[in-house]
């Protein structure tokens, strides 16, 4: 390709990702009308903000096994549908919501059915959005395969400037109903729709020195494959006991207690002091059954370092996306004692971000990938952490902090695994950002819902006793465990005083929620420390190359 080809194929690319950050930026502008809207609990919240990301693994890793032979174009006009399909969706969700003077039931009714609308909506942005990846991240590094982090780096800038830009318009509409804002997405899809159309893709650099598909394919091994499927089976699985498939009713079993009641009801014998389920049976099953398949076909266990490399990619993921996911509403309080929204923190860190991103390139050459992203991880928690503790205008500085610690991460880590498996191609590179956001979806944004479901309880109950008794509804089942959440229909008609209590004490549960997200970029830490040690010992970091046919310039 020429280089003002290169350059098209770049900047349609970098649109594209600005479409999936749109998506992004608009739920967490919404997420609390929603909440309004269709009765939602903060664990509900997170599991919504969750499956906005998690079933991007599913089509990144999916298309990344086939990309190179149905071809890019095909895998972009996917993801396109995609995109259109989640906004009717979604929208259609409004309707379904009873109209004024309904019956209790029939309100209750409309918010399951329209949470459940939210969920398909946000299911199916979610695999445009890894379709998306699947393709921008392999197509940038074969285009630019002596220099990936740097344009890694460049590439990914789309994403805050997709949060940036979407996010000023979603705050410019103000209090226009959500609907509106979530026909924003429209605009940069039909632009890298538009574009993508024009545009000619290269071969893959793995194709293009002659690395086939089953070499690809051992790259990842049984090792890579488990960590992939355990993550997705286990989020299928959990996606199931929310709807309750497996839950009965039973005289005098309340709601929360109904899962507890089915895994007693489908126990197998007793082995050893574990009891093990038939449902647990299967996921497991499953699990490891797909995984030695996938070990046996390929006959390797899968590189070490990029198992290790996966690992990692959990704490980063939820560090960056499942902060971003709920930051606007923890730090709401603090916002508005500014006379700003909370959706600001987002804007602002998210330029910066822009604006570092463009300027990766000196920067990595300078401290080598690992050693950017072992600083990134200790700037990154001293932003958290300040931000769980500070008031008034020094949240600013906190959360520049933050986005200083947080820029680097994402494409520097997809970089290094390019980098260390050439060999691998999209499969290697794009299984990397979908076990990133797995995580999120399924661990990080449930998490930091649940912890505040659980703070708001726990306190609610030791020093407000009488209010706790009056506003909690029943108990619910979630990843995390049991947890009993606000009715926020009852708040609503208690008096000033104790509609206060209840809303000082959610922002004290906000602030737990960043302070406990601040021990993932210390994991970090030690883990990019270690690998530090481990390439120093072996003449230092440096990229691998793929062969003599390798493409780029």
């Amino acid at each position: 390709m020429n280089e003002t080809g290169d350059k098209k194929l770049f900047w349609a690319c970098w649109i594209a990702l600005i479409a999936t950050a749109f998506g992004f930026v608009v739920r967490a502008n919404i997420m609390d009308t929603w909440k309004d809207d269709f009765g939602l609990s903060e664990t509900q919240k997170g599991q919504l903000f969750g499956v906005g990301l998690w079933p991007f693994a599913i089509s990144i890793v999916l298309f990344s096994l086939i990309i190179d032979r149905i071809g890019y174009g095909k895998a972009m006009l996917f993801a396109f549908v995609c995109h259109v399909a989640s906004m009717a969706i979604t929208i259609y969700a409004s309707t379904l919501l009873a109209k004024p003077g309904a019956s209790a039931e029939e309100v209750a009714a409309g918010q399951k059915s329209g949470y459940w609308m939210l969920y398909l909506g946000n299911f199916i942005v979610a695999l445009g959005n890894g379709t998306v990846e699947a393709v921008i991240n392999p197509v940038v590094a074969t285009m630019f395969a002596r220099d990936k982090t740097k344009w890694l780096n460049m590439l990914h800038a789309g994403w805050p400037g997709g949060l940036v830009l979407g996010g000023i318009l979603a705050i410019s509409m103000g209090d226009l109903h959500w609907t509106y804002k979530i026909g924003l997405l429209a605009i940069p899809t039909a632009i890298y729709g538009i574009l993508m159309l024009t545009c000619t893709f290269p071969v893959s650099e793995r194709v293009a020195a002659g690395v086939s598909y089953r070499q690809m394919l051992r790259e990842v091994g049984f090792l890579g494959a488990l960590v992939v499927t355990a993550l997705v089976v286990s989020e299928v699985f959990n996606v199931i006991q929310q709807m309750e498939i497996y839950f009965v009713d039973k005289p005098g079993v309340e709601a929360g207690d109904r899962w507890d009641s089915i895994v007693k009801t489908l126990s197998l014998p007793v082995i050893g002091e574990f009891a093990v389920t038939k449902f647990m049976a299967v996921k497991w099953g499953l699990i490891l059954g797909v995984s030695l398949l996938f070990g046996l076909y390929t006959l390797s266990l899968g590189r070490i370092m990029f198992f290790l490399l996966l690992l990692i990619m959990c704490p980063l993921a939820i560090t960056e996306l499942g902060t971003d996911s709920w930051i606007g509403g923890l730090m709401e309080p603090e916002m508005v004692k500014l006379g700003l929204k909370g959706g600001y923190v987002l804007i602002y860190t998210s330029a910066i971000m822009l604006v570092l991103r463009f300027c990766a390139g000196p920067i990595v050459h300078k401290l080598s990938p690992l050693g950017l992203l072992a600083i990134s991880a200790a700037i990154a928690a001293v932003g958290l952490v300040s931000l769980s503790m500070l008031t008034g205008v020094a949240i600013l500085a906190a959360a520049t902090f933050y986005a200083f610690g947080k820029t680097f991460f994402w494409p520097t880590m997809l970089g290094v695994v390019s980098e260390q498996f050439p060999k691998g191609g999209a499969l290697t590179l794009n299984i990397c950002g979908g076990v990133g956001m797995l995580a999120v979806g399924i661990l990080g944004t449930p998490l930091l819902g649940n912890i505040q479901d659980k703070e708001i309880d726990a306190s609610l109950k030791k020093n407000n006793p009488a209010i706790h008794a009056s506003v909690m509804k029943a108990p619910k089942a979630s990843l995390f465990g049991e947890y009993q959440p606000v009715d926020e229909d009852k708040v609503k008609v208690l008096p000033k005083e104790e509609q206060k209590i209840i809303s000082e004490t959610g922002d004290t549960a906000k602030k737990s929620a960043l302070k406990t997200v601040a021990l993932f970029p210390c994991i970090m830490l030690v883990s990019y420390l270690l690998l530090l040690l481990y390439f120093k010992a072996r003449g230092g970091y440096k990229a691998q190359e793929i062969g003599a046919g390798s493409a780029g310039h």
